[in-house]
């Protein structure tokens, strides 16, 4: 059973409680992310992830550390497009005090001068990270040449490094109080735990926080670019990735492109898998899959490939994607799929840190409530019909946006 309350000053609470575990998974979800910041802003919602983690009036950064390990907790957080949050998973007997130190370094953090300037240094060795890392950069840059770098979800989630070098205390104070306001911070507890803990727990730490309006967000520019990026790096392997335009979150069509997107590389029987790596040896690893968003989405691609083989694996992708917009979807493959998503639903069931990111995501981005029950039965209730409908009437394979990573000379197709 799912259980809903509000506090006081406007922060909303979800509860699961799930009989027949000894763990329970906490989350705080903020409404912000990469998408909602501005050029110069660019990264500073991930350096915010971060530095709350380096210390309160409470704790020291390693008393943090300290408090969680000996305890054998889970403490982390994660920036998104559109949302930050911070979470932690523990055994039953420790729940009181996993959600204080989550709660302390939420609200508390006081970011000492001298740890912002080391965190600095390690977020910096992130992107530096994330550039030896060719199939991010591939899958990455695919956003800002589908919605273009300058705005919305064309913004890299890590930032510069001139901007993370730049980015200030009073930056972060300044941020957060646009926006991790009460309206803007869903709670979300799932596992052994009931409502009037959860209630306990939730008023004691984030009851006091006083009411707050988020500042209006800067407008997203949600007409695709339909753009190219090319990148050459001294690498060996080639990465391709393409996104097609889909629906939003917020659009129940998403499902059937889901469908769609599993047919086409949702596994090892999909169609690119068999077609390019299988029976034509082009890859090691090639997949589809939707990339979603409150307002817009796309269908993408991707495949890691040979480093001169990148021409021959672009055709052969598109062969597939062809074929598959001419002749439809068919009826083993539409029940093979169908299976796939129900399962991978019911697994996340059976997971308390997968519902808990469920429930928060889909409360704190919507508005609305997370239904594991309606959600089967409306995937029990598609039919391949609509499906293709969706898929000849719908599905554009002419407009699209496409990134290459590969070594000079090799990486244009």
């Amino acid at each position: 059973m799912t259980d809903y309350f509000t506090l006081e000053n406007g922060i909303r609470c979800i509860v699961k409680k799930i009989d027949g575990v000894r763990s329970c998974s906490a989350g705080v979800f903020v409404k912000v992310g990469s998408a909602d910041e501005t050029k110069e802003e660019n990264g500073i919602s991930h350096f915010i992830e971060h530095v709350n983690f380096k210390g309160t009036d409470k704790r020291s950064s390693f008393q943090i550390s300290w408090d969680s390990d000996s305890l054998g907790i889970i403490l982390n957080a994660a920036t998104a497009k559109e949302t930050t949050y911070y979470y932690t998973k523990t055994i039953s007997e420790h729940l009181d005090e996993a959600f204080d130190i989550l709660s302390d370094l939420f609200i508390n953090s006081n970011y000492p001068a001298g740890e912002l300037d080391k965190e600095r240094g390690v977020v910096v060795e992130e992107i530096n990270m994330y550039e030896d890392t060719p199939d991010d950069v591939c899958t990455t840059e695919l956003s800002g040449a589908y919605y273009g770098n300058g705005n919305g979800y064309g913004r890299t989630i890590l930032g510069t490094k001139k901007n993370v070098l730049r980015f200030t205390r009073d930056d972060v104070f300044a941020y957060k109080k646009k926006y991790y306001t009460t309206d803007n911070i869903v709670l979300c507890f799932v596992g052994d735990v009931t409502k009037e803990k959860a209630y306990s727990l939730a008023n004691e730490k984030f009851g006091a926080i006083l009411p707050s309006t988020s500042a209006k967000r800067i407008k997203r520019n949600l007409t695709p670019r339909f753009g190219k990026t090319v990148r050459a790096k001294d690498i060996e392997q080639a990465h391709l990735a393409l996104a097609f335009p889909a629906v939003g979150l917020n659009d129940d069509r998403y499902l059937y492109y889901d469908f769609i997107a599993n047919v086409l590389g949702g596994g090892m029987s999909s169609r690119l898998f068999q077609r390019v790596r299988e029976e034509l040896g082009l890859c090691y690893n090639v997949y589809s899959y939707q990339s979603l968003y409150s307002d817009s989405g796309t269908l993408c691609v991707y495949a890691g490939l040979n480093g001169d083989k990148l021409k021959e694996a672009f055709d052969a992708v598109f062969d597939e994607i062809r074929k598959l917009k001419s002749e439809g979807v068919k009826q083993s493959e539409f029940d093979l799929v169908r299976e796939q998503i129900k399962s991978s639903l019911v697994f996340a069931q059976e997971s308390t840190s997968s519902q808990m990111t469920l429930f928060g995501r889909k409360l704190v981005l919507s508005g609305e409530r997370f239904d594991f029950d309606e959600r089967l039965k409306t995937i029990n209730s598609m039919k391949l019909s609509t499906l293709n409908e969706y898929l000849f009437d719908r599905f554009d394979i002419d407009r699209f946006a496409v990134s290459t990573v590969a070594k000079q000379g090799k990486n244009d197709i």
